[in-house]
């Protein structure tokens, strides 16, 4: 006699190593560098709820980083919030950004980094759900345009 499958309370956390999700798969949260994937299953039920309530597609820009291609990339060096598997970067922009911004806020998501000045196509949102420091938190990254 089969047995049905215990529901789990982590919606859209598929039960598969790496950890994906319903919309997010192991090649957006991999490591660019070295294709690990230490993605926070608790995160990721976050991130696909934020989706889930968002209802459109989101793009990932960056999601688990190793520290080695951390250090390489970012002024956090190999101990940035992409390095703990609680961190994504989504690309989007303008009121979607805003949109996501909030509902990232309302899922406890606490840390937030806003990249939107410059071309379109290189605007992103930064979200994690670290607890350590000064928490909830905010930033800017500096723009790539030259200041006249």
């Amino acid at each position: 006699m089969m047995h049905p499958q215990p529901r789990t309370s982590n919606p859209g956390l598929l039960s598969r190593k790496p950890p994906s999700t319903r919309n997010f798969s192991d090649r957006e949260l991999c490591c660019s560098c070295c294709g690990k994937n230490e993605m926070q299953p608790e995160f990721l039920v976050k991130l696909q709820t934020i989706r889930d309530l968002y209802g459109k597609p989101m793009r990932l820009n960056s999601g688990y980083r190793c520290p080695e291609f951390n250090a390489t990339i970012s002024k956090t060096g190999p101990d940035g919030p992409h390095t703990t598997g609680r961190a994504v970067d989504i690309a989007i922009s303008g009121q979607d950004a805003l949109h996501v911004l909030d509902l990232a806020l309302s899922n406890g998501c606490t840390g937030i980094g806003l990249s939107q000045i410059g071309d379109y196509s290189g605007r992103f949102l930064h979200v994690d759900d670290l607890t350590e420091g000064i928490r909830p938190h905010i930033w800017t990254y500096p723009s790539n345009l030259a200041m006249f």
